[in-house]
Formats: C-alpha cells, sequence, structure tokens
C-alpha cells in the first residue's frame, strides 16, 4: 500500500459527529506522515519524532533568554526551581494536548469551537492571538539583537528584516511537513552545541545547581522582583499557543484511527515531546547557569539585556568565542521560533474562526504587528526599552496561559468527549494542580503590580 493509500484511509477514518464544514486540523500535511505498523520500536519513535522538537521550540525561544538572564544575574541560581517546575508542568501539558488531538481528531481550538458557546470561543480566540503576538515580539526583537549583536545591523533594521522570515515557512511546507521538522532539529542542535560549549566552560557547582532545581526558596513568592521574573519565566516555557500547535501537529502522523492505533500513537508522542523538552530544560537552566556564572557572582548583577551580555560573556568566562556562541545560538532561537509561531496562528484561526487566508498573508499580519511597537520603543528608549518589551511580552504570555490550560484539562478529563481515551482521575488532579499553580501566580503578579 502507498503513502498515499494510507494516509487517504486515515483521513477517511474522521469522526461523524462534526459539522460538515469542519476540516482536519491543518489539512494539507494532515495524516501525511507515514508510520509503520509493526518493526523495532525505535522505527516508530523515528516516525514520530518531530512535533515534539516543533513544540519544544516554543520553550527556548528569545523571551525565555530575557526571562533566564535577568534571574541569573540578580538572583543567582535560586530561580533553577521555577524552570524546573515550569519544565514539569511544559511535559504534562504537552502530553495532555497531544492525546487530546489523537483521540478526537481535534485540535485544541477546534474542540473550544464544539463544546463552548460563542462569546467564551471569541474571549478565547482573543486570548490566543494576544498570546502569538507577544510571542511574535519577542522574537522580532530576539532575531534583531542577534543580527545587531553578529553583523552590525540596527536594530530597527533587523526588525523590518524579520518581515521576510515568512518566505522561509511557505518554502519548508511547500516541500513537505518532514523538511520543516529537519529544519527545527537542525537549529536545535545549533543551540543546543552553542550552550553545551559555554556550560563547559563555565563549570558551574553541580551540588548548588542540583540543590537549587529540587529545592525552592519562600523568597520566590515573597520577593515581587522575583516573582515577576519567575512568572515571566513561566510565561515563557508553558506557551499557551503551543497547547494549539501540539495538539495539531501530531496528527500529521498516519496512524491508525483505531483505539489501539491511537494508543500507540499517545505512548509515541508522548515519548517524544518528553524528550523534546528535556532539551529545552538544558537550554532554559544552561542561559540562567551562565549568568549566575558571569554576571551574579562577579558584581554585575544588574545584566538584564542581550546586549549586555552579549559584550561581557567573553571576558567574564575567558572565552573568546563565547559571546559569539551566544548571538549564534540566540539568531537560531528567533529563527525557529518562527515556525511554530506562523503554525499556532494558522491552527487558532482555522479552529475558532474556520477562516482560511493564505500563509504568507497571515505571517505578515502577525509579523507586522510585532514589528511596530519594537521599531516604536527602539526608536524613542534604544536597546533598554526593547529589554523590557521583551520581559513584559512573556509575562503577557503567563497571563494568557489559563485561557489554554483550563480548556485543556476540562477536555481530557471527560469521558464524554474522549471515550476510553479521558485521563485518570490521579492524572486529572495533577493537571488541575498545575492549572490551579499557574493561576495563583498570575493572581498574585497582578495584586502586586495594582497595589504598587
Amino acid at each position: 500500500m502507498s503513502d498515499a493509500e494510507v494516509a487517504a484511509i486515515s483521513r477517511s477514518a474522521w469522526r461523524f459527529d462534526r459539522p460538515n464544514d469542519e476540516q482536519p486540523s491543518l489539512r494539507e500535511v494532515n495524516a501525511s506522515i507515514t508510520v509503520p505498523k509493526a518493526g523495532v520500536w525505535f522505527r516508530s519513535l523515528f516516525a514520530f519524532m518531530g512535533p515534539g522538537y516543533m513544540v519544544s521550540v516554543g520553550y527556548m525561544d528569545p523571551g525565555n533568554w530575557a526571562t533566564d538572564l535577568a534571574g541569573g544575574a540578580q538572583f543567582g541560581y535560586t530561580l533553577l526551581f521555577v524552570i524546573m517546575l515550569s519544565n514539569l508542568m511544559a511535559i504534562l501539558l504537552q502530553a495532555l494536548a497531544a492525546r487530546l488531538g489523537i483521540a478526537t481528531g481535534r485540535d485544541l481550538a477546534q474542540a473550544c469551537r464544539a463544546y463552548y458557546p460563542r462569546p467564551v470561543n471569541f474571549l478565547l480566540w482573543v486570548a490566543c492571538e494576544l498570546a502569538i503576538i507577544a510571542c511574535d515580539l519577542a522574537e522580532v526583537i530576539g532575531t534583531a539583537i542577534a543580527l545587531q549583536l553578529l553583523f552590525g545591523i540596527p536594530l530597527i533594521g533587523g526588525a523590518i528584516l524579520t518581515a521576510f522570515d515568512a518566505f522561509v515557512v511557505l518554502l519548508l511546507m511547500n516541500r513537505g511537513f518532514r523538511y520543516l521538522e529537519a529544519f527545527v532539529i537542525a537549529l536545535l542542535i545549533i543551540i543546543f552545541g552553542c550552550f553545551a560549549v559555554q556550560i563547559f566552560v563555565a563549570a558551574p557547582p553541580a551540588g548548588t545547581i542540583l540543590h537549587s532545581m529540587f529545592v525552592p526558596s519562600a523568597e520566590i513568592v515573597t520577593n515581587p522582583t522575583m516573582l515577576y521574573i519567575a512568572i515571566g519565566i513561566i510565561g515563557a516555557t508553558v506557551m499557551p499557543h503551543n497547547l494549539y500547535l501540539h495538539s495539531s501537529i501530531v496528527q500529521t502522523r498516519a496512524y491508525e484511527r483505531t483505539d489501539a492505533g491511537k494508543r500507540d500513537a499517545i505512548r509515541w508522542a508522548t515519548t517524544d515531546s518528553t524528550i523534546a523538552l528535556i532539551l529545552a530544560l538544558f537550554v532554559n537552566a544552561s542561559i540562567l547557569i551562565v549568568a549566575a556564572v558571569a554576571f551574579h557572582g562577579t558584581g554585575h548583577q544588574d545584566v538584564a539585556e542581550i546586549g549586555q551580555a552579549f559584550a561581557l560573556l567573553s571576558p567574564l568566562l575567558g572565552l573568546s568565542i563565547a559571546s559569539i556562541l551566544f548571538a549564534i545560538a540566540l539568531l537560531a532561537s528567533g529563527l525557529n521560533s518562527t515556525v511554530t509561531a506562523t503554525l499556532a496562528g494558522q491552527i487558532v484561526m482555522e479552529g475558532f474562526l474556520r477562516l482560511r487566508i493564505p500563509q504568507w498573508a497571515r505571517r505578515l499580519v502577525t509579523r507586522g504587528i510585532a514589528i511596530v511597537p519594537v521599531v516604536i520603543v527602539t526608536a524613542l528608549y534604544g536597546e533598554k526599552g526593547t529589554a523590557q518589551l521583551l520581559v513584559f511580552s512573556q509575562v503577557i504570555l503567563s497571563m494568557q496561559l489559563p485561557f489554554a490550560v483550563v480548556p485543556l484539562v476540562q477536555f481530557v478529563s471527560d469521558k464524554n468527549k474522549m471515550g476510553n481515551f479521558a485521563i485518570p482521575r490521579g492524572v486529572a488532579a495533577l493537571a488541575w494542580v498545575v492549572a490551579a499553580i499557574i493561576l495563583v501566580l498570575n493572581f498574585k503578579l497582578l495584586f502586586d503590580t495594582f497595589a504598587g
């Protein structure tokens, strides 16, 4: 049986309780990648490897850099616990997103539209679009800063140049989804390699790092400045639009749309995302650890801007290429984030509104909305203003999290919607605890903000 026949059979297994105008999520690539029915486990894992790495991009995008740098420089290793906690949250939530997409054949946006009243759907759509714009804002700033550091391009010029990345995504999508995944993984390898070298040179104390990762400090909640950065880290790590993204792109695999086939698909998709998010944990932790070693213990606690870090890394670490590696990883991170933001925007618009517009138009509109404030802030306040805007964008992301997390947990806990694939009560309780932690931290931040 050919790949085209397998894909056709998979698409024909579309559920019959759908409205006539609901199409498969990302229908141009839905069930387009063949999955082996038998053979060694490695072949099955390889067939499902890809979506997890695309999702992991959002957990190490330029927005993470600002929050991790500020956290490491100001508070040393203390906020490593927040990075670990947010990564564990991400592993659980992304597993739930994959389960929803595979079990129901709907992405999260489609599920919201199917089960929530119109006013609620409109609110959720607006919240998700704000999250995507905030993410795009971070990508524009991060990529523009990287271009300035590596090639001397002014920030405003670099921000404008980022509009052309829409055509890179279009080119890769037209060649096939596997090409898009290969592009993402190649850039992830570059990011990982750059930070592996810097961690080796920094030689941080392993015992202190492990203690900070697994033993929380009460100051994280009681110190408003630390809490602000901590919530920024959570917002930058557990990204709301990634839940919509993952619930869709796991459906690019042509697994059998039977209970047994879905069960295997959920297992392999969860394995894929867990491995990928462990890689993201290494990158996130590395940014904070390098900042703690280079800045916190050397009297540079005020370093919060990427440009400052670039200038100081090489002399403080004693490695001439440390700053260059830092900038290369930042550029790779910015380019990679473009792919996920573009796909998430398409998924959200089609899922909530059933509105299809050309990808290049969608991408340019979204990117244009992000470029305008960057250009304005850069012109008025320079690099310092963009650094503050970068951290603020991550706090906005965190504020949108409940609007994605609560519907996701509600859906995967409901046996009427998930059937045999509804999560056990213990897992559901844990997922609701995660949602509650996110809500409490957000309310605490809002209270501190408005109370001055």
